[in-house]
């Protein structure tokens, strides 16, 4: 048992569980700040085109009222919530390619010579040509 509250402690603590936890926190504030945009000045501005508040489209149906307008009042907020998470992720994208431009890797040691009786391509460690059979003088 004790191993078990170990494992749960290091993946309770671990980073990336920690950076969920606030990623969570900050959205739920984030979502009531997009429920009031949404509640406060969006439905009632199309309310001024539609004559009618959003709060007010309901439908009675055999004594059952179904509030259409606060569906479409929460499927605002999801567009609004789905569009800025979208143009935050692609400027985190944009700075994190920005930050890791690609270096142009450098150019590999030469593995090869050339002889200069027969000009074939030989290993650098030859010390005689295996096409010619020259021997080769030692280059610094």
């Amino acid at each position: 048992m004790k191993k078990f509250f170990k494992e749960f402690k290091e993946f309770a603590l671990r980073g990336n569980v920690m950076d969920l936890a606030v990623g969570v926190i900050i959205g739920g504030a984030f979502q009531s700040i997009v429920s009031s945009l949404t509640g406060d000045i969006i439905s009632p501005f199309i309310g001024l085109f539609a004559q009618t508040d959003f709060s007010d489209m309901v439908v009675n149906i055999r004594g059952v009222d179904i509030r259409y307008g606060a569906f479409l009042t929460a499927v605002i907020n999801f567009i609004i919530m789905a569009l800025v998470i979208f143009l935050f992720l692609k400027l985190i994208n944009r700075l994190v390619r920005f930050g890791h431009k690609k270096e142009a890797p450098a150019p590999a040691a030469p593995t090869t010579k050339q002889c200069p009786y027969c000009c074939s391509e030989i290993p650098l460690a030859a010390t005689r040509c295996p096409h010619c059979t020259s021997v080769l003088e030692e280059q610094e």
